[in-house]
């Protein structure tokens, strides 16, 4: 046995190892990085940056000093034949690194049943959100980044409101924390957990609750590369409890909403993503009374100026 040659190490091999530690390590970095920019670049149905319908503890981006350059989206939810096609258009903008502010204004293509004029008319949504503990903050590795946010909906005339031929309002306010898991190798993962105190009904569709109640969301979503080398899919699921009973509609109880959602952002470097999902919104809500939202196909685009 040499035992030279054996404790030998070649001067190429000590340049080549810091070399195959970065091509090893600096992807798996790129990509984590690359994902928290997709996530907070992308905006759900009420213009929040979020995911299809629950907001993320992150915000539009923004310098610390300024204000950023403006999100805007489009969203398409087939809330089937009874509460019908509704359309979200919305605009949000960071604020000093930590803050965003946004309006969305919705609108709708009637349903032709006879429940459907309780659904058919549009209205505002004001939504702002503060970032208070940053994401892995003073260098930590398991600090989920928290947020608190607001949500106001004005000129609500849905169910309770076209009832009583009259607009209401209505809101939530809620506190969020979310994390990207990187510990597997790949494949970062989200996670997404929230509490809001809300008087609305399913996000204003269904118009007024009953009163204001606290309730939970959360989301979780894996993280792929796409086909492309920047390109990227993310796959996931959310949920967001609902007010039990809806305003002057006696008897009605409410499902929890949930979706399946996945996010392609063609290219990770440029703010641009396009959503496609499931809702699961309501089906029978008391005898006799079917609003047939349930496995509705919804979509998003969010470009970011």
């Amino acid at each position: 046995m040499n035992i030279g040659s054996d404790l030998f190490i070649s001067t190429t091999d000590v340049v080549a190892t810091p070399k195959r530690i970065a091509s090893f390590f600096l992807p798996m970095a790129l990509l984590m990085v690359f994902s928290v920019c997709s996530l907070a670049q992308g905006l759900n149905w009420e213009g929040q940056t979020g995911a299809f319908i629950t907001p993320f503890a992150y915000t539009s981006p923004s310098p610390a000093d300024g204000i950023g350059h403006p999100n805007v989206a489009f969203h398409y939810l087939n809330t089937g034949s009874v509460i019908g096609n509704n359309f979200q258009g919305s605009i949000t903008v960071g604020l000093m690194g930590r803050a965003e502010f946004g309006y969305t204004r919705s609108f709708v293509s009637a349903g032709d049943t006879t429940l459907s004029p309780l659904f058919k008319n549009g209205f505002n949504t004001v939504h702002g959100k503060v970032n208070f503990i940053p994401e892995n903050v003073k260098k930590t590795k398991w600090v989920p980044g928290i947020s608190a946010g607001f949500v106001a909906r004005t000129q609500v005339r849905r169910v309770g409101g076209a009832i009583k031929a009259q607009d209401t309002t209505n809101g939530d306010i809620y506190l969020v924390a979310t994390k990207v898991i990187t510990q597997i190798p790949g494949l970062p993962i989200l996670l997404n957990a929230g509490v809001k105190a809300t008087n609305a009904s399913i996000f204003g569709l269904a118009g007024n609750a009953s009163a204001w109640q606290g309730r939970a969301f959360g989301a979780a979503a894996f993280v792929l590369k796409g086909p492309s080398r920047k390109s990227q899919v993310i796959v996931g699921s959310e949920f967001a409890q609902q007010p039990r009973h809806i305003q002057d509609l006696p008897g009605a109880v409410v499902p929890t909403t949930m979706t399946y959602f996945a996010r392609i952002v063609p290219n990770s470097e440029k703010p641009f993503n396009i959503d496609f999902g499931i809702a699961q919104a309501a089906g029978k809500i008391a005898p006799g009374v079917d609003v047939k939202a349930r496995a509705q196909f919804a979509m998003g685009i969010t470009y970011r100026f």
